[in-house]
């Protein structure tokens, strides 16, 4: 998401592709690391849905462009609204403070495209 305006549904197929290969490349590990976010997604005290409201936020705090777009694409697939996810980039620019300003906009910018 920096620099040039990206095609966020390819980049959304790229990440899953690259996943993919990394799946194939270390299985071991990443059959462990997926046994790991089933493990930590399944509804609890927490919905599912509050839980990826978490790791987008954190994703956009690090500014990891890859997990913000794969988090975009659950929170959609789980039924979040923009109003929800633009609440999550406000706790998200309260917490980062200028430097999540940025990220927070690709990132509104990454939702608004992977909605269209």
């Amino acid at each position: 998401m920096k620099g040039k305006p990206m095609d966020h549904k390819a980049e959304l197929d790229a990440i899953k592709d690259r996943s993919r290969a990394l799946i194939k490349a270390v299985n071991a590990p990443m059959k462990g690391f997926g046994q790991l976010s089933a493990a930590v997604k399944e509804s609890g005290a927490l919905t599912t849905k509050e839980k990826e409201f978490v790791a987008v936020g954190i994703a956009v705090v690090q500014g990891c462009d890859d997990c913000v777009v794969y988090h975009i694409d659950v929170l959609q697939k789980l039924g979040c609204t923009r109003e929800e996810f633009a609440e999550v980039l406000g706790m998200c620019l309260q917490m980062g403070g200028g430097p999540v300003v940025m990220n927070a906009g690709r990132a509104l910018e990454a939702w608004d495209a992977l909605s269209a």
